[in-house]
């Protein structure tokens, strides 16, 4: 039997439900791996978190130390146009699938509308069909249970934390940063010391064992994202230079990334790999705390390379980012700029021509477009092209909303301000009335785009229970759709939890297997003592032909309450 239910609760305490099925099974997988492989490239992309263009020295930070990245930006080929989504999980499924993230069924951080669509190909699992050996560690974001989690799309070694952003609430309950417990492999694991360090050096662990194969390291920092946490020895330096105290965290924070990627650079080239791996560094959004907020104290006032909005704005400052491509033993240009448009989607087409990576089926073909050529020859030419970054954040796309369509020195903004980045960088003076033209063909991409994609939107992505992969499936607030469209953000991080929070949602569920199922509801994880109060729960399975309803009082004190 499969059937697929939207699946709720309606009591004010259900954050946390657990689902068992009574029988288990074990599942193993198998990767065949081919000799010619190991001529291959390694790959190595670093992506930091909530980091905007801004936020480095390079780009004309006056303030923060970044030399080791500073470094590699001056070995590397900078792609000075650079596009990614304006916040975390589209960003993340759009470099996974080289497509779109809209299209993916990725246009929000919560609300179920952060996970990857099963049927899509990951980035990893085209490496592991070419061969290679492929590892994540730091932040995934595009689901937290089976099949969406990394070490079910492609990679063989993970560690990383849960939700987007430790201390969120599918993340291990107390994680703060230090000495954390994250998921290794799928099962938690206590680790000693701070969490940027702890991935780095899971990461250099991965790599020496697999040095001597092709290997595929995606090292997804959760830093700099708040809460803005990191020994004071990185942040006081930037207090006594007159930073304000929150961007001080926020930048000590980058600069422990940055000694972290200095270690990381030496130890390759120790190793004797550096020459033959592709190391890329780049950034998921626009920075989230590199400007100052008003009546904050401090001289020091932030740097957004003269750009406007930061994350989440659909104005340059929240996707334009940083991108920097260095491989020493291959054919690319050497401090050089690349100023043609990109973005997110391209980074899998280019990898998969550099690296001999298989090619997408019909169904699945990439977005993206190889940038190779331009990355050996900044000068090639690249043909034009228009595409287009929005931040919708809702549980059901809005046309129009936060939305830029880009298109050479032209952006659209909302489908009515129109930019000339050329004259304008900061995007202060709307010239639509000006080129009606323009507007217009610009307006008419968009609606080719959206028309393309809005088959989408009605598909929610939903988690399986019963199947005998994984008996056991654990649900949060994190992934509540809102009962109605007017509702706010559910309970995403575990200080909201905290806060015993009177509100509720439902997930999409699919059934798998019909059986006797045990659903426990609780306001906190198995590890942490909670007591309810005297109170009335409610469950509720809403299938497409049938609603199953069950009630139970429960006695003040308990710490859980169960339905079988």
């Amino acid at each position: 039997m499969h059937r697929s239910a939207a699946w709720g609760h309606f009591g004010v305490f259900t954050l946390w439900v657990a689902l068992t099925l009574a029988s288990q099974t074990t599942y193993a997988q198998n990767q065949v791996r081919g000799s010619s492989a190991s001529r291959r490239p390694n790959v190595i992309l670093v992506m930091t978190d909530d980091q905007g263009y801004g936020d480095l020295g390079i780009h004309g930070n006056a303030k923060i130390r970044t030399p080791n990245l500073d470094a590699l930006a001056r070995e590397s080929v900078r792609l000075t146009d650079f596009h990614v989504d304006p916040t975390c999980s589209e960003t993340r499924s759009a470099l996974m699938t080289g497509r779109y993230a809209t299209r993916v069924g990725v246009w929000h951080t919560v609300m179920g509308r952060s996970i990857l669509q099963e049927d899509e190909t990951t980035m990893a699992e085209f490496f592991r069909r070419a061969g290679y050996r492929t590892g994540m560690f730091g932040k995934w974001h595009l689901g937290d249970n089976f099949p969406y989690r990394p070490i079910d799309r492609g990679f063989e070694e993970v560690l990383a934390h849960g939700g987007g952003g430790i201390g969120q609430t599918p993340d291990y309950w107390g994680n703060d940063y230090f000495d954390d417990t994250f998921f290794h492999n799928g099962r938690p694991e206590k680790q000693t010391g701070y969490c940027t360090d702890i991935f780095f050096h899971a990461a250099l662990d991965f790599i020496s064992r697999h040095r001597n194969e092709p290997f595929f390291c995606y090292l997804a920092t959760n830093a700099p994202h708040g809460p803005y946490r990191v020994d004071p020895s990185y942040s006081e330096p930037y207090v006594k230079a007159g930073v304000p105290p929150t961007m001080a965290r926020f930048y000590g924070m980058i600069t422990n990334i940055d000694e972290n990627m200095g270690h990381l650079l030496e130890k390759l080239r120790e190793w004797k790999l550096r020459d033959n791996t592709i190391v890329i560094f780049m950034t998921d959004n626009g920075t989230a705390a590199g400007l100052a907020r008003r009546g904050e104290k401090g001289s020091w006032r932030g740097f957004n390379a003269g750009m406007r909005g930061k994350k989440g704005s659909q104005y340059e400052g929240g996707h334009r980012v940083p991108c920097f491509w260095s491989w020493p033993a291959g054919s690319f240009a050497r401090d050089a700029e690349v100023p043609h448009l990109a973005a997110h989607i391209d980074i899998l087409p280019t990898l998969a021509e550099l690296c001999g990576l298989p090619r997408p089926d019909d169904d699945h073909l990439w977005d993206g477009r190889s940038l190779a050529p331009v990355l050996r020859n900044p000068q090639a030419t690249f043909p034009k092209r228009t595409l287009v970054v929005h931040s919708q954040r809702v549980d059901r796309p809005q046309k129009w909303r936060k939305c830029s369509v880009m298109r050479g020195r032209w952006r659209l903004v909302d489908g009515k301000e129109l930019y000339d980045l050329r004259s304008d960088p900061g995007q202060r003076r709307d010239i639509a009335s000006d080129h009606p033209e323009l507007v217009t063909e610009l307006r008419q991409a968009y609606e080719a785009w959206w028309k393309e994609l809005e088959h989408e939107f009605e598909h929610m992505v939903a988690f399986p229970l019963g199947d005998r992969r994984a008996p056991s499936v654990t649900l949060t607030a994190h992934d509540w759709h809102p009962l109605a469209p007017t509702r706010g953000l559910p309970p995403w991080n575990q200080a909201m939890i905290a806060q015993d929070p009177a509100v509720n949602g439902y997930w999409a569920v699919h059934v798998k297997e019909p059986g006797r199922y045990r659903v426990t509801l609780r306001m906190r994880p198995p590890s942490v003592l909670y007591r309810f109060r005297t109170g009335r729960a409610k469950l509720e399975f809403h299938f497409q032909d049938e609603t199953i309803e069950a009630a139970a009082d429960f006695p003040s004190g308990a710490q859980q309450i169960d339905f079988e």
